[in-house]
């Protein structure tokens, strides 16, 4: 299946609550929290994410607890995700702190929480940001966020490839604002698949092999201001996601049923 398969098969689902998107959504969920996590932590494991997504725990589990509260996060922001969409919560500040704060809950160590850091809550420091710079500063953080969430409300998308463009746009302007301590890439790369559920369009797993073209097609737009190639690399994900005999089966039962 192509993008413009993918998608025209999403928008005949009719998706209109919770209990819809996850039916919509079965597996992605886990190859998400996987991949998204394994993309800033190397330990997370497939099998222990299915298990605690599956059984809410794991079985002689031996790695840090740290990576165990990641995952569980993950399972939280899933179902914070889900939650939001039900009430079709707007893409806000308040939103975000609280996507935010379901990622990070129990994770911040000891030396970000003596300079009183807190999940939830904007930086109060500087932290180095890829290879050139800092993101924003702390106390311009809520204002360029919010100018960021006003300038994507204010397109009204017509298509499909808008939708995803204001997507890509919103990704990356999230992740250069780096507006939290810790957990921006997770939770920007979630916030952008709400964006998305949101515009009617399916959301997509960022996998963790493809991680060096995702970074450098952010830093195409940190350094160059150039929105196209992140765009074009979020598409292929959407594809990589969605080409699958899950959801290709999917689309031929759907398009049977509209020829009759």
């Amino acid at each position: 299946m192509n993008y413009e398969q993918i998608v025209t098969t999403w928008r005949k689902l009719h998706i209109t609550n919770a209990a819809e998107l996850a039916t919509a959504l079965n597996g992605y969920v886990i190859h998400f929290a996987y991949h998204s996590g394994k993309i800033e932590n190397d330990s997370i494991t497939y099998n222990d994410t299915r298990e605690i997504f599956e059984h809410d725990g794991v079985v002689n589990y031996t790695g840090d607890l740290r990576t165990l509260y990641e995952i569980r996060n993950a399972k939280d922001a899933s179902n914070f995700v889900l939650d939001a969409f039900e009430n079709r919560r707007p893409l806000d500040i308040n939103f975000i702190r609280d996507l935010q704060y379901q990622i990070a809950k129990n994770t911040y160590d000891e030396r970000r929480w003596k300079v009183g850091e807190r999940p939830g809550t904007f930086k109060k420091n500087d932290y180095i940001v890829g290879r050139f710079d800092t993101g924003t500063a702390p106390e311009d953080v809520e204002a360029e966020l919010d100018a960021l969430l006003s300038e994507a409300h204010a397109i009204q998308p017509e298509t499909k490839e808008q939708s995803l463009t204001v997507a890509a746009y919103l990704h990356a302007g999230f992740e250069h604002i780096h507006p939290f301590s810790d957990g921006n890439g997770r939770t920007g790369r979630l916030l952008m698949n709400y964006y998305l559920l949101l515009a009617n369009h399916p959301p997509m797993v960022i996998h963790n092999e493809d991680k060096n073209l995702y970074y450098k097609s952010l830093e195409a737009y940190d350094v160059q201001d150039e929105l196209e190639p992140l765009k074009l690399f979020l598409q292929a994900e959407i594809v990589k996601t969605w080409d699958i005999p899950y959801f290709r089966h999917k689309a031929q039962r759907l398009n049977q049923q509209s020829n009759t």
